[in-house]
């Protein structure tokens, strides 16, 4: 079973805990977002794993149109639930894998992606998807969990990831995301940093995470050197916080010399 199938087979039982989210609804980094791309007077966006739909309801308001793409269905129908509850008329759904976008090159002057990257199996595959399908001048506004740039930190919080759902794929630090987003052909900005608390009990059952795995992080947490616990917050109920970024991709109005 490839990772693809994985994230459809975790992400379809679950779909309802992420649409009544509060991580994923709300916070810092969703309002600095949303602040951008309303200044950045986009038409057509695109949200790339847009889960229960809640950025591309959130920058809805401030563009023409805007396409939720997921993966899994049962992520597309909580956003349509949300979307008809909310009376927003100006979102259309499609199911669709990042590394393949199924639109035309720079169909789109504004692309999002929030808390998904994590999962892509090849992030530079699908950045260089969306830098094809941006217009000239058009932005990439990417928010996820990031790893701490020193090693120790960064095994342990991958480790907790991938043990509480099967389709993580990597929380990378923001110099490997500036790398790969330069490498897509887009000017990588980082616009902000934010600490992301995790109350343990609700982040385990969002995902449905089996007894044994949660034991097994807590036992992790609870070896965990000095350093670790510090730099993971870690509580003595398990909860604990995670750095998160959001980073800008510009796509030149003008091809690089080296692609003219």
């Amino acid at each position: 079973m490839g990772i693809r199938n994985v994230v459809q087979r975790q992400f379809g039982p679950v779909a309802a805990e992420y649409a009544v989210s509060v991580v994923h609804a709300s916070g810092p980094d969703l309002a600095v977002l949303v602040d951008v791309a309303a200044a950045a007077g986009a038409q057509r966006a695109l949200d790339v794993g847009c889960g229960a739909g809640h950025t591309a309801l959130a920058i809805a308001p401030h563009v023409a149109s805007v396409v939720a793409l997921d993966l899994a269905e049962a992520m597309l129908d909580q956003a349509r639930h949300l979307a008809v509850e909310r009376g927003v008329t100006n979102m259309a759904f499609q199911s669709g894998d990042a590394e393949h976008l199924p639109f035309p090159d720079e169909s789109f002057d504004l692309v999002t992606s929030r808390y998904a990257a994590h999962h892509f199996p090849r992030p530079a595959v699908a950045l260089r998807e969306i830098a094809r399908v941006l217009r000239p001048g058009g932005i990439l506004l990417l928010v996820d969990v990031v790893a701490p740039p020193e090693p120790l930190l960064d095994t342990h919080l991958n480790t907790i990831e991938l043990l509480r759902d099967p389709s993580h794929v990597r929380d990378h630090p923001v110099d490997e995301w500036r790398r790969m987003l330069a490498s897509a052909g887009l000017y990588a900005e980082l616009l902000g940093e934010w600490p992301l608390r995790l109350a343990f009990a609700p982040w385990i059952a969002r995902m449905h995470t089996p007894p044994e795995r949660a034991a097994l992080i807590r036992a992790i947490f609870e070896s965990a050197p000095g350093e670790v616990r510090a730099g993971l917050a870690i509580e003595p109920d398990g909860s604990f916080s995670v750095p998160t970024a959001l980073l800008r991709g510009s796509k030149p109005l003008e091809p690089r010399l080296e692609e003219a």
